[in-house]
């Protein structure tokens, strides 16, 4: 691999000056000043950024294969306030890291939560972060199997004030909702433009589940990873 696609600097060559929580509410907001190395030598001057604090985040997009057919979910999303279509936004099946778990767990805890159907095997597609210049969160997303006849309804904690509509799609109009901007957020197209390069053996990945049995974290789990699989941490 090209030395060209790894970063000169490491953390050594960031010094945070100092770090103070601004807001702390539905999102956590810190307010860093620091410096860092420079590419033509020496360190920056000191400067101010403002940091959205967020959770480790888990997207599962789940498929079946035999129907050829996706389960999305619709919700509202106030980053969508602005949106001029809706703020009613097609997406995967998403939720955050709690303390205690681990990215496999959560891909399932959410699929019963938001869905109403849980994935019979689970493959990793890639872990992302999602806006770099002003936040941390850190994205992974799966492909789960599972049986698109039974999903439906709506569904959601009402704690959390979610209301969910499940939506099934067949692939086709899938692909047809990315390519045409129906579909707008990155989390979706990112696992959309997956699958569209691995559908046609979605039967091999999902079902070769003996080569490599599932973390302990969450071992009724069937998973298969991608060549040079990342660890599920």
């Amino acid at each position: 691999m090209s030395k060209n696609l790894h970063p000169p600097f490491g953390h050594e060559h960031v010094k945070v000056l100092s770090r103070k929580p601004l807001h702390a509410g539905y999102i956590r907001v810190d307010e860093l000043v620091l410096r860092h190395r420079l590419f033509a030598g020496g360190d920056s001057e000191p400067f101010r950024r403002e940091l959205i604090v967020r959770p480790r985040g888990v997207g599962v997009l789940l498929y079946d294969p035999e129907r050829r057919e996706a389960v999305l979910v619709r919700q509202f999303r106030v980053g969508m306030i602005d949106e001029p279509r809706s703020p009613w936004m097609l997406e995967l099946i998403a939720g955050m890291v709690d303390e205690g778990e681990g990215p496999l767990q959560v891909a399932h805890r959410e699929s019963r939560e938001e869905s109403g159907i849980e994935p019979v095997n689970v493959v990793r597609i890639c872990d992302y972060y999602n806006s770099p210049g002003v936040g941390n969160e850190r994205i992974t997303l799966f492909c789960g199997q599972v049986d698109a006849s039974a999903a439906g309804g709506i569904h959601g904690l009402a704690a959390e004030n979610e209301d969910i509509e499940v939506v099934v799609v067949p692939y086709d109009e899938l692909v047809a909702a990315v390519e045409s901007g129906l579909i707008n957020n990155a989390m979706t197209i990112i696992a959309v433009q997956w699958l569209q390069l691995h559908e046609s053996e979605m039967y091999r990945l999902f079902g070769d589940s003996a080569q490599e049995p599932a973390p302990q974290e969450f071992a009724k789990a069937k998973i298969r990873s991608r060549p040079r699989p990342r660890p599920v941490d």
